[in-house]
This record gives C-alpha cells, sequence and structure tokens, in this order.
C-alpha cells in the first residue's frame, strides 16, 4: 500500500515490523537516531514536493510514540502532510494503564488518528490517512497498528485503491469583488503564505503582482514563494523583518494575504500594528483561518493556485497591462531597502573576532549557488539573523517555520531536504542550543549519506536568554553551554571544521561545499559573538 502512494522511503526508529516490511519490499528504510529528528526528515517531503508526496514515519510502542509527540506536533503547527505508523500495545493491554495510547493522546496534534484493530481494515485506514493528508489544510495522520495484528494474516486478496488529491476553488462572486478591491487600491501589498507553495502558485503570484504593480512579503512559512530579489519584494516577514516591510505595510491601504492564515505569533508579522485602516482581503484553503485573528472584509477559500489563476483573470479584466506605478514604487522599496542593508554593514561586514554571525550569513550567501540551494533556520537566534538577510530567488529553496519552535528542528529539515533532491546543497544554519537536541543525528546523515552542510553558530551561550536570566547567569552561569562541535561531528565520522578567522569564512564554506560534494556530512562550526539585536521596527 506505501508503495501504491509513491513511499519510496521509510524514516523510522526500531522496533516496528513495517520496518522490515518495507526492505523486503525495496523501500528505503532510514534508521534515525531519535524520532523527532525522524519525523522532520518525513516533514522535508511533505514541503519540498507541495504536498504531492507524503513523508512517512514508523516507531515503536510505548516510548518510541511518547518520544514522538514534539515531532508530530511541529509538523501539525506548520501544516505539512505526513503519515505516522506507530505499533501500539497489544489489544488486550491497549487501554490498561500506564500504556501510552496514540489514539488517545495524539487527538490534539494531528489531522486524523485511528487505532486499526481488525487485520481487514487496514487498507481502508491507510487510505483514510493519505487522503486526509493531502487533502484540505495539509496535516499529519497517524495509524496506530497494535502490535499483535501485525502477526495476523489478512484475509483474502489485497485490493487497494491510493488515495486521491483534490483541489476547490472559491466563489467566482468573491474572486470578482476582490478584483475590484485589489485593482482600485492606491497602494496594494500583497502577503504570501505556505499555501502558495502547496498550490504551486509561484508564477500567478508573480504575474499579479508585476500587474497591478503590488509589493509583496511573505511569511517565513512562505518564502521563496516570491523571489526575494525582485525590484516589488518587501523580503519576508517573521519575528524579524526589513525596514520596506515595515514602510509599506505601514501605509497599505488593502493587504491581500494568499494561502495565509494570519496567524498571531511572536515569529510573524505583527499585524495589529499594521491592520488599523487596511482593508483586509485573505484567500486561505481552511475556513478556520478566516476571521480567525486578524478581521477581515473578504474571504477566498480554495486552493492558491486556482484562486490566484482565477483572481488574475478578473484582474486582467479591469487592467490590461500595468499603469505605470512600478517605477515610484519600486524606487521607494530600493531606496528604503538600501538605507537598511546600510545600517546593518558594520554588523554584515564586521572585521572581528569572535565572529559576528551575521557576517557568516553575508559571506554563506555570497559563496553559495543561491538558485541550487536549500536552506533552513533553527529555532532563536538562527531564525532571527538569518530570514531578513537571506535573499531566496527559487521556490521551494527555503524551508521556515515558526509557529511553534523546537530546537534541533533545522538539522532533520536539510537531511529531507537533501533525500529529496540530491542534486542540491542543503544547509541547516543553527546554534550551540539546537544542536544539544538533536546533534547525535548528525551521524545519521552519515552512516546513511547524506551528505548535508551543517553550518553552526557557536557562542558559548545561550544568548538571547541572558537578558531574562540575569541572576541565573551571574550567580549558576545558567546560559552558559559549551562543545567543540567540529570534532564531535568528526568523531561521528563527518567533516568537521572550526572557524575563528573572519578572513577563513569563505575557504572554510568552500572547503564545506566539496566535501558534501564528495558525499561527506560536514558541519562548520563558526565561533561567534554574543548578537542579540535583529531587525525589527
Amino acid at each position: 500500500m506505501l508503495g501504491q502512494e509513491g513511499v519510496d522511503r521509510l524514516i523510522a526508529y526500531p522496533v516496528n515490523p513495517v520496518v522490515e516490511a518495507c526492505a523486503e519490499e525495496d523501500i528505503r528504510t532510514v534508521i534515525v537516531r531519535q524520532e523527532r529528528t525522524g519525523l522532520h526528515m518525513a516533514d522535508a517531503a511533505g514541503r519540498l514536493s507541495s504536498g504531492g508526496r507524503v513523508g512517512v514515519f514508523a516507531m515503536q510502542h510505548g516510548p518510541g510514540v511518547e518520544n514522538s509527540f514534539g515531532g508530530v506536533a511541529q509538523a501539525y503547527s506548520e501544516s505539512v502532510p505526513m503519515v505516522v505508523i506507530p505499533a501500539g500495545y497489544p489489544r488486550a493491554r491497549t487501554n490498561v494503564q500506564p500504556n501510552f495510547s496514540s489514539l488517545v493522546n495524539f487527538q490534539n496534534v494531528t489531522k486524523s488518528v485511528e487505532q486499526v484493530t481488525l487485520a481487514q481494515e487496514v487498507p481502508n485506514a491507510i487510505r483514510r490517512a493519505f487522503t486526509q493528508a493531502k487533502n484540505g489544510r495539509p496535516g499529519p495522520c497517524m495509524v496506530e497498528v497494535p502490535w499483535d495484528l501485525f502477526n495476523e494474516e489478512f484475509p483474502g486478496e489485497l485490493e487497494y485503491r491510493p488515495s486521491i488529491r483534490t483541489l476547490s476553488a472559491p466563489d467566482p462572486a468573491a474572486i470578482r469583488e476582490a478584483a475590484r478591491i485589489l485593482v482600485e487600491a492606491e497602494l496594494p501589498v500583497i502577503y504570501a503564505g505556505q499555501g502558495v507553495h502547496y498550490g504551486k502558485a509561484w508564477r500567478e503570484l508573480r504575474e499579479l503582482a508585476e500587474l497591478l504593480e503590488a509589493p509583496v512579503t511573505t511569511s517565513i512559512e512562505g518564502k521563496s514563494s516570491f523571489p526575494e530579489t525582485h525590484p516589488l519584494s518587501l523580503q519576508s516577514g517573521g519575528r524579524a523583518y526589513s525596514a520596506e516591510l515595515d514602510a509599506f505595510l505601514s501605509k497599505a491601504d488593502v493587504v491581500f494575504g494568499v494561502g495565509a492564515s494570519f496567524t498571531q505569533t511572536t515569529f510573524g508579522i505583527p499585524w495589529p500594528k499594521y491592520l488599523g485602516r487596511a482593508t483586509v482581503v485573505q484567500a486561505t484553503i481552511d475556513t478556520a483561518d478566516l476571521h480567525k485573528d486578524v478581521p477581515i472584509d473578504l474571504g477566498l477559500v480554495g486552493d492558491s493556485g486556482l484562486t490566484l489563476a482565477a483572481l488574475l483573470r478578473e484582474v486582467r479584466q479591469r487592467i490590461a497591462t500595468p499603469r505605470g506605478r512600478a517605477a515610484a514604487v519600486t524606487a521607494e522599496i530600493s531606496a528604503i531597502h538600501t538605507a537598511w542593508r546600510s545600517r546593518w554593514s558594520a554588523k554584515l561586514d564586521c572585521p572581528d573576532a569572535p565572529i559576528n554571525p551575521y557576517r557568516v550569513i553575508r559571506d554563506l550567501a555570497a559563496t553559495v549557488d543561491i538558485e541550487n540551494t536549500i536552506i533552513t533556520h533553527d529555532a532563536g537566534s538562527p531564525r532571527d539573523q538569518l530570514t531578513p538577510f537571506w535573499q531566496s530567488v527559487e521556490p521551494l529553496s527555503y524551508i521556515g517555520w515558526g509557529k511553534t519552535t523546537q530546537l534541533g528542528y533545522g538539522l532533520g529539515l536539510a537531511m529531507g531536504a537533501k533525500l529529496e533532491h540530491p542534486d542540491k546543497l542543503c544547509i541547516n544554519w543553527w546554534g550551540d542550543a539546537a544542536i544539544g537536541f538533536t546533534g547525535m543525528d548528525f551521524e545519521t546523515a552519515v552512516r546513511e549519506r547524506i551528505p548535508i552542510l551543517s553550518v553552526l553558530s557557536n557562542n558559548f551561550s545561550m544568548a538571547i536568554e541572558i537578558p531574562v536570566m540575569q541572576v541565573a547567569t551571574e550567580k549558576f552561569r545558567g546560559t552558559d553551554i559549551s562543545g567543540n562541535y567540529a570534532e564531535f561531528a568528526t568523531a561521528l565520522g563527518g567533516y568537521g571544521e572550526r572557524i575563528t578567522d573572519p578572513d577563513e569564512i569563505v575557504p572554510a564554506i568552500r572547503r564545506g561545499i566539496a566535501k558534501t560534494e564528495q558525499g561527506v556530512p560536514t558541519l562548520l562550526e563558526f565561533i561567534t559573538s554574543k548578537e542579540l539585536e535583529i531587525s525589527k521596527f
């Protein structure tokens, strides 16, 4: 059934009979060091295929399922399609305390969860899980198989019909009204969310923006849905964001959010600051998003690709060509962007040691082939430092996240990305706190032949916690953490290098890229300053 669903790899932690069964069917098994990282790897499959492929993860009953909760919760928060197949306790013991029940405990972090109790019902449960994962708002779905059920013979012949994926489009009348609002707007701003990636609506988004001559920003999850080198780009918006984003949202008379939930989060655009006077049009695949955190004036419910295609046709009936506003808009964006980058030049160009992390980001972006690179941040400072200053140009080249911020998420995403796109350079940018959570799975990259480039900012501290843990730091060194992570990577069989001199940043990156091209997972450890400032307005 997994084969018919297009699954060519199973990511897992033993023991679960599905692992051996997949190996017998020539479905590659990828065994991780901890369940959460495996789920993060499966997560990347759904994102980077725009939901066309569904990552699958399997684990043992009891502690394996318990350890998996965070990874499933992260996928649920980020709306990522995934099928999780945990083993369960034997049916006679499934509801006996203290045995952990997936059916009971995963209700609030899955789109669907069911426990199969009859062998003949396994195909129905698997079909339902894949169908739910891929349709509507994507999300993780779970099918728990009790241990004793694995040993039962399946009755009769297997007749399995793979899941289908359907798309829906908004009410045509709402599309017409949205077109009217956008065409009549003096200064519309388009806000692109992750739904644009799932709808593969990158071309339509760009054409609409250029026709309306409307600036575009994205959520962190939607980052790379619009080229950030485009003259109309305001860059992405998260906890940290650009000056041009702040300037244009402050005066926008219409904000059109497409594929966007407008969820209020510390790690997103602070919408209450900007939407006091603007007309808000929201296009989303999920009715639960409408009027949820942000009051809106018009809602469009449907797939982002179909929505933007319909809206583009309607707008073209009103204005066949751009009206000549773009020159003034793009000139203003460029001027604000240039001044903003100039204000940050002291950090981006910093020649000092310890190395400023912004200098590492500047040199990394200037050294890699951006168009052939997939990058993801980690929680905390890596996210806030990277997102404003990394300009993505190709769709799905940045894996952004932030509604929940589990440290160590980026490593699994980068490994999953490399499995999906072995021809691309796949990077995770993380800190010394994040590696403490999932760092042992760098050995998974070595053992499973997944040559990622892992870029670590090590300042020997949980720096952003220092202001709120001053006494704990002074008395007990509560924010101090340490390690030689380059040696750690080498000890696990990869290539590790510690860099302390700013002049060695670019040569080290080149050496690291060369190692990945030789098939060797690489960790570059930059000894960095305790940088606390982020671009925020």
